[in-house]
């Protein structure tokens, strides 16, 4: 357990759940893994509410691994929900099976201390109310999502788009829609907080070196940067291929136009990201690629080949948890 506990960035979510960015607490003033108090900025709060929501029960440690379970649970069904409710696939619950295990980096990050689950799940809830036109609902799940990574504004974006498409169709404009600024008010609000807690409104842009957006694109391909580091990198063309022709997919959807726009909106931002871990920061498009290919993910063949091919899912997991662990010594401050 003190592998998976390790696994960074768990802790640093513990961290927060404690001090929620008050610089004066000890914890942070004691230089957690020798960082700056102002680098838990850049780790958002809902994840760390939902830790410390449990951890008088079970602990934080253990409270830092329930959480992202029950977010995958909660998004796996979500998933399974929304392709049936929108007739998305013939094959719903072999689709939904293959989103539990399709790609390596999700295995992983539903088994370790991090907000990705969540987010996949709040993402997805407040997509299925934009799409009902329940915008009051959508615009609360979209805070939510704001408050477990920060790409969630990219749903305002797309909403956005969507509603500048429907003026232009209709030359209308809906009172409703307003409901939809809850997702910018929520990180405004986060940063009020932080304006509170540590003195600095943009504490978040202050983090340290946790924005990873350049332009122009494509510019992970080096293999001088700081968090790139190989020119091993052939993996990562691959996965810009899967989702530039899932915008092409969801463009023909029309139902799923929202979805499109926030596909494409996130695929600038993936493209422009210089990171190695691409698979990662790539997780937001991962259902909406699933429901796009869902006949090749549904077909027998595909089926057979996952089956063969789960033991290198669980050999990689073991690999990469083993791989990326802080140097923690001092288990005091996460108890």
């Amino acid at each position: 357990m003190l592998d998976l506990y390790k696994h960074w960035d768990g802790p640093l979510y513990i961290v927060v759940a404690k001090t929620f960015y008050n610089t004066s607490s000890t914890i942070l003033k004691g230089s957690f893994l020798g960082l700056s108090p102002g680098y838990f900025a850049a780790h958002l709060p809902l994840y760390p509410l939902f830790i410390r929501s449990t951890a008088w029960l079970v602990g934080y440690l253990p409270s830092m691994l329930l959480w992202p379970v029950i977010g995958a649970v909660a998004y796996t069904n979500f998933f399974y929900f929304f392709v049936r409710k929108y007739t998305l696939s013939s094959r719903p619950l072999i689709l939904t099976i293959v989103a539990a295990f399709i790609t390596p980096r999700f295995f992983v990050v539903r088994s370790i201390g991090a907000p990705e689950t969540l987010f996949l799940f709040f993402m997805l809830v407040s997509v299925h109310f934009f799409i009902q036109k329940k915008y009051l609902y959508a615009g609360v799940a979209g805070g939510l999502t704001i408050l477990t990574k920060s790409p969630a504004i990219l749903l305002f974006g797309a909403y956005g788009l969507w509603i500048i498409a429907e003026y232009i169709r209709t030359k209308k404009i809906h009172s409703t829609w307003i409901s939809l600024l809850l997702i910018p008010l929520s990180l405004v609000g986060l940063f009020g907080w932080f304006a509170y807690s540590s003195g600095d409104f943009f504490a978040y842009f202050h983090s340290g070196d946790n924005i990873h957006l350049f332009f122009p694109p494509f510019q992970v391909f080096d293999v001088n940067a700081r968090w790139v580091g190989t020119g091993w990198l052939e993996d990562i063309l691959f996965i810009y291929m899967f989702y530039l022709s899932t915008l092409f997919s969801l463009y023909s959807i029309k139902k799923l136009r929202a979805v499109f726009y926030f596909a494409l909106l996130f695929y600038i931002a993936i493209i422009s990201v210089q990171h190695r871990d691409i698979a990662r920061y790539s997780l937001p498009l991962l259902p909406f690629g699933l429901i796009a290919h869902e006949q090749f993910f549904t077909s027998k063949k595909f089926m057979i080949a996952m089956v063969i091919l789960l033991p290198a899912l669980y050999m990689y997991a073991w690999n990469f948890i083993l791989f990326n662990q802080a140097p923690i010594t001092d288990w005091a401050v996460l108890r």
